[in-house]
């Protein structure tokens, strides 16, 4: 059974209260956990309460309320300038001689931590919290957008996406690109099958992308990731990531071994995110997929 939701609140709520952060003092120097991330946050950069709190996550009263307590302990100085009516803070002498003991106390015992694991293993552990906190910030965001599967009303919206971009990136037509596809204006009848898929990314009532998957032609066993597709508003945002992570999962399902793709090596973000999502590239095609000009050819095993 894949690990769900469940599973990883629980391992997070294990995480935070083997680390200790469920009590009110957090490592050795005194320090509650909120104003040990102040500190961190203040110790390469002089910053007013607003941009705390926006990098913390908090409310400014809470910002507020424990820039106080740390300068009153004299952890803090206070900085105005002309061009701004908020003061900033920076660390005092004594805060960042009291952060320096936070950090070496902590780095004691995380190293303690990873003497139980090998380098690879730690290296595993990095990329796993690495792409863990990547997708919180991707979700942040993606606030106000909607994925959803799509709908035959959705055709026309889809095609048009398809050719702008293709028209961005000069895929045309007569080279054989998704673009030139007979069935670009009536997408939802090619992926109505139960072992085919295409989402589309929506927000204020207006289709902005999407990606699909399909069995690949002549292969058995093999699906096919199709016409991933994104407006310059859904750049950057992790859209495509989270795409091409919700089509695996709904391979799997289908009892598919493996996911090709094709592309061109003009589109080199996509390659560089296929690559991190573990496909590879092959010497020769797949399938018959119809698409002469894509020089590029990869392949996930499920």
């Amino acid at each position: 059974m894949a690990t769900g939701p469940v599973e990883i609140r629980q391992l997070v709520r294990q995480l935070l209260r083997h680390r200790g952060l469920l009590d009110n003092i957090y490592g050795t120097a005194g320090l509650t956990t909120v104003q040990c991330h102040v500190l961190i946050e203040l110790e390469h950069d002089a910053l007013t309460a607003a941009e705390l709190a926006e990098r913390l996550n908090i409310d400014v009263a809470n910002a507020n309320r424990t820039l106080a307590i740390l300068i009153n302990n004299d952890n803090l100085q206070t900085q105005v300038s002309a061009d701004t009516a908020q003061p900033s803070y920076t660390l005092s002498e004594t805060g960042r001689a009291r952060l320096q003991e936070h950090h070496q106390g902590i780095n004691q015992q995380i190293a303690l931590y990873l003497e139980q694991l090998d380098n690879d293993e730690i290296e595993i552990l990095s990329q796993s919290l690495n792409r863990y906190n990547r997708a919180m910030v991707q979700t942040e965001r993606q606030k106000g957008y909607t994925v959803r599967l799509l709908e035959p009303a959705d055709n026309a919206a889809v095609a048009a996406v398809i050719r702008k971009v293709s028209e961005e990136y000069g895929l045309t037509a007569d080279k054989g690109y998704s673009v030139a596809d007979p069935t670009l204006d009536s997408l939802s009848e090619c992926y109505k099958a139960n072992n085919a898929a295409y989402w589309v990314i929506e927000k204020d009532g207006k289709i902005l992308g999407g990606g699909g998957i399909a069995p690949l032609a002549g292969e058995d066993g093999v699906c096919e990731l199709q016409k991933m597709y994104f407006r310059p508003e859904l750049r950057g945002k992790g859209f495509a990531r989270r795409l091409a992570a919700t089509a695996m999962k709904f391979a799997r399902e289908q009892g598919y071994t493996g996911c090709y793709l094709e592309t061109t090596a003009c589109l080199k973000e996509a390659i560089a995110l296929y690559e991190s999502i573990g496909f590879k590239h092959l010497d020769a095609p797949l399938g018959n997929t119809g698409h002469g000009d894509c020089e590029v050819a990869m392949l996930k095993t499920l």
